[in-house]
């Protein structure tokens, strides 16, 4: 029985469609805080089970008889130590074969900020000693197709990365990644880092971009103080507009990049093009 936690999110959702090709939905777990939110699932064959990272009860019920766990990170930076701690320790309790985690890209000597987070999730899963792999996340693709329509309307696509060049790949790809490795054996102490096949600086990103749209689009490079200025006038949380601001930072001194090539050996095809999704995306954006 395989368990995936943060069912109901981008990422959770398109691991269990990842999963669903491969093994029977009843032997597939969607752990959600509200299990309302995933009756697509259930309608499908999938088990639902509550599970909130805060309330290590509904955990341990989420838990029971798994084989493998997928632990996606929470979105509640600032309290995910504590939250993944409470996760790690129910596994260990319901003794799976595996747990698996979804990192950050090269988390260990990562400059981002949100590295910290990642890298104490680690350190907990280290000490609590349960047979674990590490999926070190790249940057999603997704994350700078959100500032397309944006970029359209204004004529110029904003950062603070410099010539960092950064290698994304799209969320789908990762979701294939994770799906991969839970159903695979012998993952226990392996780490990926993944990351997308072709690596672009965000300069390289705009021109893309007026290629997609038949419309100039340059990059403007700011000041990562007036990158998260722009991103809190533009109406974003000014605590999501520091986090962008500070990784597009981190992407200016590599932070996001790597040429290993591991995602798309694990999934077994390329990772999805940076040009497809921006057309995928500029089709919505009219």
């Amino acid at each position: 029985m395989i368990v995936v936690t943060g069912a109901s999110g981008q990422l959770g959702r398109l691991v269990i469609q990842a999963l669903l090709k491969e093994v029977p939905a009843a032997s597939i777990v969607a752990a959600v805080r509200k299990p309302a939110s995933v009756a697509d699932l259930a309608a499908q064959g999938v088990q639902v089970r509550e599970a909130d990272y805060t309330r290590p009860d509904t955990l341990d019920a989420a838990f029971k008889g798994a084989d493998k766990v997928l632990l996606i990170s929470s979105s509640e930076v600032g309290q995910r130590t504590a939250q993944h701690r409470n996760v790690v320790d129910a596994v260990k309790r319901a003794g799976v074969s595996l747990l698996a985690y979804t990192s950050l890209l090269h988390a260990d000597t990562s400059p981002l900020g949100l590295a910290a987070e990642h890298v104490a999730t680690e350190a907990a899963i280290r000490e609590a000693g349960v047979p674990a792999v590490l999926l070190r996340n790249g940057w999603y693709t997704e994350n700078y197709l959100a500032s397309v329509p944006a970029a359209l309307q204004h004529g110029a696509f904003i950062g603070c990365a410099g010539t960092g060049r950064i290698a994304s790949a799209a969320r789908a790809d990762y979701a294939a990644a994770a799906a991969a490795v839970l159903i695979r054996s012998g993952q226990a102490g392996l780490v990926y880092e993944l990351a997308g096949d072709t690596a672009y600086t965000l300069a390289e990103l705009a021109e893309a971009l007026s290629q997609a749209s038949g419309k100039a689009v340059p990059y403007v490079d700011l000041p990562q103080h007036e990158y998260e200025a722009a991103l809190a006038g533009a109406g974003l949380p000014q605590p999501v507009a520091a986090l962008l601001a500070d990784s597009d930072a981190g992407a200016a001194r590599g932070g996001l990049f790597d040429d290993g090539h591991q995602l798309s050996n694990l999934i077994g095809r390329p990772t999805t093009p940076l040009a497809q999704l921006l057309a995928e995306a500029v089709a919505r954006s009219a």
